[in-house]
């Protein structure tokens, strides 16, 4: 498939539409169910919203996985890739729903945006794009609009949030399993379709194992007969699967730092729709910190331009 940078940034920019609407959904579920049991149940729609898309390329014979043309020992190695990085997804779901439920949505949104310094260090470490001052200097901004968010406004450090620190954890796993499979979506046959659907189908399956290790079976089961519960699980769980299909989309497309830096407008949003539907209150703190960090990330994005157009 031929790549297309505006392609690649229109779905960007669809993305940055889903992102923002993400939080309101997984924290105005119904009050008394565990992050754990959400995360399994949006996990398990998504496998549904999933389904149809991949049997008909496995009808088909003729994409990714299922063409006859691919060789066995690349079909293990791009099944490999997948099935690990699906248990990194899952992982980061639970976190997902507890961060945001925990440290709230503004400020869990706002973390997430530090996605870009992850992607950034993995394209440097890992794909040898190496950084110029500017970058450089954008990276320290946003790192100290992070710092700034982190300890409400006062960079003490006894003010740390934990659950800031655990909304941090969003991005870092994100990053490290989108950088991974945008190399392969790039370098194989393998479609967004079928990477959606095994990432969904693995994710569900740790998150179940996670939770009958935990003793959750009996609070599982009676999750499941909720209908009101389940209604928020079948919202997520669709609105999470067209973010998940739209971004692979988009990355086949664009660098993963450039489709992460277009969503950056995302807490904006959020905090409008958290104050609506929500009632949450928007601190001067918060409003100042989002502010530094877009300016931070499109610093970073103009810098990253100038440096590719001096490398051409």
């Amino acid at each position: 498939m031929a790549q297309s940078a505006g392609r690649g940034i229109g779905l960007a920019f669809v993305c940055l539409v889903i992102l923002a609407m993400m939080p309101i959904i997984s924290n105005g579920r119904p009050a008394g169910f565990g992050a754990l049991s959400f995360a399994l149940f949006l996990s398990l729609w998504q496998i549904l919203f999933a389904l149809p898309l991949f049997v008909r390329e496995a009808a088909g014979r003729k994409a990714g996985l299922f063409d006859s043309g691919l060789a066995a020992g690349a079909r293990r190695k791009i099944l490999a890739v997948v099935l690990s990085t699906g248990v990194i997804f899952g992982l980061s779901t639970y976190v997902y729903v507890l961060a945001f439920e925990k440290a709230g949505a503004v400020s869990a949104a706002i973390a997430v945006q530090a996605y870009p310094l992850f992607a950034i260090l993995w394209e440097t470490l890992f794909l040898n794009r190496r950084k110029t001052g500017p970058e450089l200097l954008f990276t320290a901004l946003l790192l100290a609009a992070l710092s700034y968010l982190a300890t409400d406004g006062t960079f003490s450090v006894n003010d740390l949030s934990p659950w800031f620190l655990l909304a941090l954890c969003i991005p870092f796993l994100w990053s490290v399993a989108h950088v991974i499979l945008r190399e392969m979506l790039t370098q194989t046959p393998v479609t967004p379709a079928q990477v959606t659907f095994i990432r969904v189908l693995v994710s569900s399956a740790f998150l179940l194992v996670v939770l009958i290790a935990t003793g959750g079976t009996e609070r599982f089961m009676a999750d499941a007969t909720r209908i009101d519960f389940q209604a928020a699980a079948v919202l997520m769980g669709l609105v999470y699967y067209l973010e998940l299909i739209t971004w692979f989309h988009a990355v086949r497309h664009i660098d993963v730092s450039v489709a992460s830096s277009i969503t950056v407008p995302a807490p904006a949003l959020t905090m409008v729709l958290a104050i609506v539907f929500l009632d949450e209150s928007v601190e001067a703190y918060q409003l100042i910190a989002l502010s530094v960090v877009i300016v931070s990330i499109y610093g970073l994005l103009l810098a990253g331009r100038r440096r590719a157009r001096a490398v051409a």
